[in-house]
This record gives structure tokens, C-alpha cells and sequence, in this order.
């Protein structure tokens, strides 16, 4: 109130001042001769803070100081304080029983209309009485009010356990949520959900009943809050799971499938909630983060059976490379293992110096035949047939220098080198020569000691599998 009225009196001082100017010259002529300097100075201080003037008046401090111990005779920690008011300065004495009480005192007088300001003398005794007795009363106030509220009390708790009750049965409809959700993950997600839910909502309904609504707007802004600074410490691991919920509505593989992700391979044993579980080609046991899972490259070897493999050979840059193709190629067809539909496929890679690179592909089935295997016995039956049409393999050039003495004792004579060499002959047995149908009788069976070792770790049970066979691959 006294500061909007010296605001609008300030205001009214500067529209007088502005007035005034306009008629400067005329004040000009007159104020020297019809106005004494003395009152000039006496109007111009007339204008200025009449609150203040009113303030002085000696009624007005009686009915401040009035007002003040009418006040301060309500309380009664602040009884003692004595108050005297002049010129609109209130002066406060006298013994409080601490700094809180006389805090109160002064935000009191303070408050009053037409206090300018206020002198805090009072004394603060900390007096054990004093001091104890407000607690105990405030104690006493407490457990009076918690007593008239305990039915409302009752009800409320009764309220939120009834909600968190209903919420806790609906949640554990598992057969329901399982239809509803895709997979059990997201089931399991969903009913989770839901008793969090009627948790959050048995609580605000119970605490409107009590009629606390700010309190209710209170929790749910810290619980925002501290959500907000959960997920920014738990940003990983929120994105793994994430990622788990991604990967178990997309259905990237199945179990048992032959997969890379990324740099690694192996099998795929289960998907669970937070990794993805492969069994290694060397029959380790490797777990990967789904967050690593969902962003990388996957190449599945299992979901196409037909796989192509490729192998090279070189022949003399003599040799016609065409019929050395055709050859490589025939010889391949005539394996049992190695598929009509896709063709085998022949082509000139590089041309060298003294050779030609001839790059030969061909396709097997992998659920019938070992890929490995079968590449190993396409190309040995390739360069069988190769020989035996007369196309030579080239072999490594080697340039040997000879000095023109050699050390005593390295001399030997043709005649012993000969015999040497037939002796050799005579004492090593016949080689074997192979032919297209030993390479047929090669066993290309697929191995299955991986596929029995997963399908060991997933009857030996563990988190749960992610992985459904009734929902399609991606």
C-alpha cells in the first residue's frame, strides 16, 4: 500500500513538474516578485511523500501501536514483546523464547499498514520452558488432528489397497495378455504395465481423499524428475532393453540357425531379454547385448538351404582355358552332392605371366550336405579331371645358381645319384591314384554334434526364449 502510493504520488509530482514547464517563461516574470523563497521551498517539499507526513502524525503511531499489541496479545509466545511506535518506526523489545519467535514477531509489525520499517530489539532468551513447550503443544495439535482423521485414513488405505488389488488380479491374466501381446515378452512388459498402473492410481485417488492435491502434483512432478535422471544413468541398459522388445517382434532368426552378427558366428541357441545366446562353431558358449544385436549386420546362413561355394585353380597359359573350364565344370556335375539347379559356373579370374586363374562355383544343399566337405571334394574332383585331360597345374619356378667350386665332399658321381634314386623307387610303395568316383564316396554329410549341443542348452532351460516359431521371420 505505501509503496503504490508513493509510486502514484511520484507519478503526480512528475505531471505537475511537466505542467510547470510549459509555462517557464511566465514563471519567469512573477517568481521573483509575488512568491517569498521560503514558501516557493515550502510548496515544492508540500508536494512531495504525504504518506510520510501523514505518518508523523502522533494519532496515527497510537493506532500502529494499537494494532501491534492486539496482535502480538493473540499469540502467545510473543506477549512479552513490547512495542513502541514513532514517526512510523516501530521499535520491538522485550523476550521471546528464540529466533523464531521473535522472526514472527517482526514479519507481524511489518505486515501492519503504515509501517516503515521496524527495529527489532528483542530478546531471545532460549529458555528451556520456552522452547520445549511449543513442541509439545504442536506434538499434542498433531496427534489430535491424526486421531479425528483416522477414519479418512482408513478409507484411503483401504481405497489404495482395493485399486492395487484389482490392478495386481488383472495383471496376472497371463493366458489374456498372451493373446493380446505378440510374444510373452511383450505379455509379461504389458502386465507389468498394468499393476504399475493401479499402484500410480490407488495412490492419487487416496491422497485426493485426504485432500492432499498438492501433494498428489508434488510426487508426480519429483517422479518425473527422478525418471528423467534414471533413464539418463540407465540409457544403456534401457537400450538393450529396447532393443529386446525390437528384436522379439521382429524375428531376425530362429533357433538352431547358422548365423554372423557382425564378426560373430555360431548357432543360435535363444533370445532372452537382455542377450542374444550362439553356440560357436568351436562349441563355446557366447552371449551378445541386444542393443549389439539390433544394429548389426546379420547374415543368416539357415534361411536359404542352398549355399554357393567357390574354389580357384590355375592351368599353363598354354592350355586352352575354355575346355579347362568345361572340364572343371563337368567334373563337378558328376558329383552327387552338388545341386543341377543352380549351374555350376566356370570363369577366367586373371591371366598371368605363365598361368591362367580359373574361378569355379557350384551350390549345395546345406541341409543335406556339409558345406566345408563338399567345397573340398568339388575342388579336389575339379583338379582330378583337370590332369587327367592333360592340363598341367602350374608349379613354383625356382631360379638355383651353382658356383663354380664347390666344398670337398659335395661331389657326387651320376652313376651313384642314379642308383640312389632307383633304390628309393624300389623301397616306397605304389601311390594310390584317385579317380571321380573315390571323390563321390567322400562323406558330406552335415555334422550334428552342434545342433545336439544346442538343442541340450535349450532343454537345460534358462531365461526364457524369446524366439517363437508360430510368428514369421523378418
Amino acid at each position: 500500500m505505501i509503496r503504490n502510493t508513493a509510486t502514484l504520488t511520484s507519478l503526480l509530482a512528475l505531471t505537475t513538474l511537466i505542467f510547470l514547464m510549459g509555462f517557464a517563461p511566465l514563471q519567469a516574470q512573477t517568481s521573483d516578485e509575488n512568491i517569498p523563497l521560503e514558501q516557493s521551498e515550502l510548496s515544492e517539499d508540500s508536494s512531495v511523500e504525504p504518506e510520510l507526513q501523514k505518518a508523523t502524525d502522533p494519532q496515527v503511531d497510537a493506532k500502529i501501536q494499537q494494532r501491534i499489541r492486539t496482535i502480538f496479545s493473540q499469540i502467545g509466545e510473543l506477549k512479552g514483546v513490547v512495542v513502541d511506535v514513532r514517526e512510523g518506526v516501530v521499535k520491538l523489545s522485550g523476550n521471546v523464547a528464540n529466533e523464531a519467535q521473535a522472526a514472527r514477531a517482526v514479519e507481524l509489525a511489518d505486515r501492519v499498514e503504515g509501517v516503515f520499517t521496524v527495529d527489532d530489539g528483542i530478546n531471545r532468551t532460549l529458555d528451556v520452558e520456552g522452547n520445549v513447550k511449543p513442541v509439545v503443544e504442536a506434538f499434542q495439535n498433531d496427534v489430535r488432528r491424526w486421531t479425528r482423521a483416522t477414519p479418512l485414513l482408513l478409507l484411503a488405505l483401504f481405497v489404495f489397497i482395493l485399486i492395487a488389488y484389482i490392478g495386481h488380479r488383472f495383471a496376472g491374466l497371463n493366458r489374456f495378455w498372451r493373446r493380446v501381446a505378440p510374444n510373452p515378452f511383450l505379455a509379461e512388459l504389458i502386465s507389468q504395465a498394468v499393476r504399475i498402473t493401479a499402484i500410480v492410481i490407488g495412490l492419487v485417488v487416496a491422497l485426493n481423499l485426504l485432500g492432499a492435491n498438492k501433494l498428489v502434483g508434488t510426487i508426480l512432478g519429483g517422479a518425473g524428475v527422478l525418471s528423467l535422471a534414471i533413464g539418463f544413468a540407465v540409457r544403456d541398459s534401457l537400450e538393450n532393453y529396447i532393443s529386446s522388445i525390437m528384436l522379439s517382434l521382429r524375428q531376425p532368426f530362429r533357433s538352431n540357425d547358422h548365423v554372423v552378427i557382425n564378426t560373430h558366428e555360431g548357432k543360435v541357441v535363444r533370445l532372452t531379454s537382455r542377450a542374444t545366446v550362439l553356440m560357436t562353431l568351436d562349441g563355446n558358449h557366447l552371449r551378445i547385448p541386444n542393443s549389439t544385436v539390433f544394429k548389426a549386420v546379420i547374415l543368416n546362413y539357415t534361411t536359404n538351404p542352398e549355399r554357393r561355394f567357390e574354389f580357384e585353380l590355375g592351368v599353363d597359359g598354354n592350355d586352352d582355358p575354355i575346355a579347362a573350364i568345361q572340364t572343371g565344370i563337368n567334373a563337378m556335375k558328376a558329383l552327387d552332392f552338388v545341386l543341377q539347379q543352380p549351374k555350376c559356373n566356370g570363369v577366367i579370374k586373371v591371366v598371368g605371366d605363365s598361368n591362367i586363374v580359373i574361378r569355379f562355383t557350384g551350390w549345395v544343399n546345406q541341409t543335406e550336405t556339409d558345406f566345408g566337405k563338399a567345397r573340398s571334394a568339388a575342388l579336389f574332383a575339379a583338379k582330378l579331371a583337370l590332369e587327367k585331360h592333360g592340363f598341367s597345374l602350374p608349379e613354383p619356378i625356382y631360379r638355383v645358381r651353382f658356383d663354380e667350386s664347390l666344398p670337398a665332399g659335395l661331389t657326387v658321381s651320376a652313376e651313384t645319384a642314379m642308383t640312389g634314386s632307383k633304390a628309393e623307387s624300389a623301397a616306397k610303395p605304389e601311390k594310390h591314384i584317385a579317380t571321380s568316383e573315390d571323390v563321390n564316396e567322400v562323406d558330406v554329410a552335415p555334422e550334428t554334434h552342434l545342433d545336439e549341443k544346442v538343442s541340450e542348452e535349450r532343454a537345460a532351460g534358462g531365461d526364457a526364449d524369446l524366439l517363437d516359431k508360430s510368428r514369421p521371420v523378418e
